[in-house]
Parts: structure tokens; C-alpha cells; sequence
């Protein structure tokens, strides 16, 4: 039957207005995202005219000296008043930039940072007086947006100060600059609709990581002497590893994380937590005893009171020290397997104690824990965010299986298993929970914590290391290999503190052998992981260290072990 001829002019009409309303919404949307890179243009002059300023004021000073010094003996040169604050924060504003020209780094300068600057009283000297500090985009500054990538979040500046950065202030380090991130922070790459994709100071074709991966990026290339980020699954440990410095990720409430934007809000299962970066680890444990302060535990109250325990962390016994070479979940590339032998090596070289240590049931860690722990509604939440967005390419795998309804991920997962078993585990995890099957989770996580610990301490360790997934991988990798964060995220369901130490390079002996790469599955990711390590030679790679909850000094001091004796080990070849 035909349609009267005003009935269909009525649908084309509304057609029409449709298409119209949606194209001058999506034109606003893409208003805002220009205004964004504007405002981060604009960031990226204000910092160029205050350099030349300063430089024009003071050109005997010399910047490259500054930004030579390791953070503790800057720290000490601005203490005793050998350097003024305004040397190094000029100093490191002008590398920043730099910097952040070449990568694509920074989102936005913390311009009150110089009346911070100005400010700044001697008679006040906390633990990073005068200290410039780079900050995450996802944790609170006063006055700025945390962005996420997402457009929603534009133009909804922060009320206060996090928590984190709050007692910075008070311990006299000046925020300066916050950095890029992945859209939804639920990545390991580094790219976002509103500022692009960062890219690594090392190998511009390479990730810098994520989701600090700003942060990575801008202090691996020397704009940064101290930042800090946030690890829900690697989130720290991939831009240290890719980038070439240390990192810690701390039980998760050892720091506060009042005032830091989450990607999946509310999740218990997988534990974050708030972390520093630098070039070496005494600058982390400078950090972190500047950190756990009075100020901190009064801020917030639900950090427990635990001071930075100097004697652990500057003890000289030796340690008996866990170790695996691998997870038989993710493949180690030739690079990663040696570098996790060269330090047991020189480990027991110096006197320590090395114990093999056997990996249960990584692949369920991974499936039943983190990624159903993560997505226990079936990605509402997840999706949720993305309403109304332009883009959601880098997690379009997360997103396509949020969208799918329960029934066809049970279908889809029945179908493939035979063929790609991994594949069915994903489909399997992303199904909505009950409360009841949520419930029944957290109490699968916490035996299994205790069964980790209790085989920890049969072993009578103190502390473990392992490998970290590495080299870095190359730019749109990672959104393709989610199911490579097994070495990170094994410790985020655990919530131990686990820290990032870079200790050897990428060979030509290495680069040769990984042509025999097949991976454990031997599926499209373990192809796929195989060419995203090859051409790597001269990248970094790094190993975890890891303690028990609450014993971050004893983590540090096992990295602090391995980062002096493998300089040492270098010096002699």
C-alpha cells in the first residue's frame, strides 16, 4: 500500500530535522575539541614566553647542568640555597616544552605554578621545596580540567586541589604541567580525540605507554624530574617500561586517591592506586617520604598513618628473593626473559638469595578477576562514558563487547572456543554479574591472595621479581593486545606494591632470536605481539619488584638493589 503523499513528506521532514540536529550537535562537539587544542597551544606559548623571558634575565644561568642533577642532590642544592627554585623551575619548564613539541605530552600549563613560584618562603621548607612536578590529567588540579580524553569533560574545572597534589604544595613542590592520557584511561597506549597521540621520546614510532603515558613520555625525555600517575592495571609500569625510567605502583591505599578521576568508577575488584615517576628510584623515595606525611593522613582519613620507614628501605642485608622468568600467559620476548636472568645473576653475584617461584593460574587472574572484575555489569559503566562522545576507537574492542547483550556473548563464546579459546574467555568475562556472582568474585580474590601469600611465605621470601612487559610497543599496538597486561595486573588483583626499574637494552642477538617468537596460544595476539616487538634494538626493558601489601620501602629497596648493581655491572663491560 503507497503512503498519501503528506505522510511521506511529514517522514522525509523529520528525517531531515534529525540529521540536522545531529549535525549541529556533532559540530559542537567538534567546536569544543578545537577549543581544547587551542587552549593546549596557548599552554604551549605561555610556557615558551616565560623561558624567553627568564633567559633574556638570566642568560649566565645553565639550564643543562640543572637538569643534569638527580632529584635528591637538586632537592639539596635548592634546600641549602646553592640553586634558587626559580633556576630549575625555568630550567625544567624549558625542557618541558621542548619536549612536550616533540611527543605531544602535555595537555595544559599550570600557569599559578609561577605565583606559586614567587611565593615560595625558605622558612617553609618542606621535603621537594621548589621542586617542578608534572601531574596526570585524570588527578585534580584547582581551576583545571581532568579530562579523561572525553568531551563531556571539557570546560568542568576541578573545585580543589586532589588530595595528593594538596600535600605536594605543602611539602613545597610546585605543580606545573598536566599530561596526556588515553580516552577512558582503560589503555596502555597514549591517545585521546581532544589532544592526539603522545608519542615516545625514544622512538617516536614507538607507545610511550599508558595510561600516565604523558607522564612517561615527558620525563623520559628529561622534561620532568618527578610526576605523578595512577595504575589500575599497568597504568605506571608501562610508561616507566617503554620509557626508560622507575616507577611505583603502592598498595592501593598507601596514597590517597581523593580528588583522582577513575576510568571505571566504582570497581572493587582490581585495586588502583596513585604512584610517582622519575629517572631513579631514590627520586621515588624521595617522593613518597615527602608523601606520607601528617598532611596526608589528615586530609584523608581512610590512608592508613604509616610514615616512609627509613630503616627498611636503607637496609644492607641481604634478601631472599623470589623470581619467574615467565607468566605462561604472555610469551616473554627474548629481551624480557634475559633481562629477568642478568639480575637474578648479578642478584646472587652480590649475595642475595633466589628462589624459583611457580605462577598459578595466570590466565584466570586475567579472565575471571581483572577483566570481569573490572566489567562486572557488563560494561554499563564502561559505555556509559562514551555517550555522546565522537570517538572511541582506542578501546573498540571493550566497547563492542559492552555493547553485545549477555545471550549472544554466551552464544559467541560456546562458538569460538575450540578455535580461539582466548577469545572466549574475554566474551565469557564481559557477561553482566548478579550481586550474588559479584559477592562470590571479591571472595575468589581475596583466596586467592591468600593462597598467594601463604606460598610467598613457604618460600620464606621478601621480596619477588618478574618480568615487565617490554620493549615498547608500537603506536596502535597496545589497543590491540589488552590481553598482554598479564605481567602488571596480576599485582593490581593482588594490591601489592610493585615497582618499574629499566636494567638492560634491546640486542641484535635478541631482535634475531625473536623470529622464533610463537607465543603459548599461538593465536592472532601472539602473532600480533611479535611484530609489535620486532625492531627494537637500543629500547629499554625493564623488570617488576614487588612486595607484600604495605611494604613499598622493601619494594624500593629491592629496586634500589638492582638499578646500583646493574650500573655497576654496566661500568665493568
Amino acid at each position: 500500500m503507497r503512503l498519501p503523499v503528506p505522510a511521506v513528506l511529514c517522514c522525509s521532514a523529520a528525517s531531515l530535522l534529525l540529521l540536522l540536529l545531529r549535525w549541529r550537535r556533532q559540530r559542537g562537539l567538534w567546536k569544543k575539541v578545537k577549543e581544547a587544542q587551542q587552549r593546549q597551544e596557548r599552554s604551549l606559548v605561555r610556557m615558551e614566553m616565560a623561558t624567553r623571558s627568564f633567559r633574556e634575565q638570566h642568560p649566565s644561568v645553565n639550564m643543562v647542568s640543572i637538569l643534569s642533577l638527580p632529584l635528591p642532590e637538586l632537592s639539596k642544592r635548592i634546600q641549602d640555597g646553592s640553586l634558587p627554585p626559580e633556576h630549575v623551575f625555568y630550567a625544567y619548564v624549558g625542557k618541558a616544552l621542548q619536549i612536550a613539541t616533540e611527543t605531544n605530552c602535555i595537555t595544559e600549563y599550570l600557569q599559578e605554578s609561577e605565583i606559586q613560584l614567587r611565593k615560595a618562603k625558605p622558612e617553609k621548607l618542606g621535603l621537594l621545596y621548589g621542586v617542578p612536578v608534572s601531574i596526570k590529567d585524570s588527578i585534580d588540579c584547582q581551576g583545571h580540567d581532568s579530562t579523561l580524553g572525553f568531551i563531556k569533560n571539557l570546560n568542568r574545572p576541578a573545585a580543589e586541589d586532589s588530595v595528593v597534589v594538596q600535600v605536594l604544595k605543602r611539602q613545597g613542590a610546585i605543580p606545573f604541567v598536566k599530561t596526556n592520557v588515553p580516552q577512558s584511561l582503560v589503555s596502555y597506549d597514549c591517545r585521546n580525540i581532544l589532544f592526539g597521540q603522545t608519542l615516545n621520546p625514544l622512538l617516536y614510532t614507538r607507545s610511550p605507554g599508558g595510561s600516565s603515558g604523558g607522564e612517561g613520555a615527558l620525563i623520559g625525555g628529561g622534561g620532568s624530574i618527578l610526576g605523578i600517575g595512577t595504575d589500575v592495571g599497568g597504568s605506571l609500569r608501562f610508561p616507566a617500561a617503554f620509557c626508560g625510567i622507575c616507577a611505583l605502583k603502592p598498595t592501593g591505599n598507601r596514597l590517597s586517591k581523593k580528588g583522582v578521576i577513575a576510568g571505571v568508577v566504582g570497581q572493587k575488584a582490581v585495586a588502583a592506586a596513585v604512584g610517582p615517576m622519575a629517572k631513579d628510584v631514590d627520586s621515588l623515595a624521595l617522593c613518597m617520604r615527602a608523601l606520607l606525611c601528617e598532611d596526608m593522613f589528615s586530609l584523608d582519613s581512610t590512608v592508613p598513618p604509616l610514615p616512609f620507614n627509613e630503616e627498611v628501605y636503607s637496609g644492607t642485608q641481604p634478601l631472599r628473593i623470589g623470581y619467574y622468568e615467565t607468566d605462561f600467559f604472555t610469551m616473554p620476548s627474548p629481551a624480557m626473559r634475559r633481562a629477568v636472568r642478568e639480575v637474578k645473576q648479578v642478584l646472587e653475584d652480590a649475595g642475595h638469595t633466589l628462589v624459583p617461584f611457580e605462577l598459578m593460574n595466570v590466565d584466570s587472574v586475567v579472565f575471571n578477576f581483572c577483566l570481569r572484575g573490572m566489567f562486572s555489569d557488563g560494561g554499563v559503566s564502561f559505555i556509559r562514558n562514551f555517550k555522546g562522545e565522537l570517538d572511541r576507537s582506542g578501546v573498540g574492542l571493550l566497547f563492542w563487547l559492552s555493547k553485545t547483550p549477555n545471550w549472544l556473548k554466551t552464544v559467541l563464546s560456546w562458538t569460538v572456543k575450540p578455535f580461539v579459546p582466548r577469545l572466549s574467555a574475554i566474551l565469557r568475562s564481559m557477561r553482566a554479574n548478579t550481586v550474588d556472582e559479584v559477592w562470590s568474585l571479591h571472595h575468589e580474590i581475596e583466596e586467592f591472595c591468600h593462597q598467594f601469600i601463604t606460598q610467598w611465605k613457604k618460600l620464606n621470601l621478601d621480596v619477588m621479581l618478574c618480568p615487565m612487559l617490554g620493549p615498547a610497543l608500537g603506536i596502535g599496538y597496545p589497543e590491540k593486545l589488552s590481553v598482554a597486561v598479564s605481567y602488571t595486573m596480576l599485582y593490581n588483583a593482588l594490591d601489592f606494591p610493585t615497582g618499574v626499574v629499566p636494567v638492560t637494552l634491546v640486542t641484535d642477538e635478541d631482535e634475531e632470536e625473536l623470529k622464533g617468537y610463537q607465543g603459548y596460544f599461538r593465536d592472532w595476539w601472539d602473532r600480533t605481539l611479535a611484530k609489535a616487538f620486532r625492531g627494537s634494538v637500543g629500547l629499554p626493558v625493564a623488570v617488576q619488584c614487588v612486595a607484600l601489601p604495605w611494604q613499598e620501602e622493601l619494594c624500593l629497596r629491592l629496586m634500589k638493589e638492582v638499578e646500583t648493581l646493574v650500573a655497576k655491572e654496566n661500568a665493568i663491560i
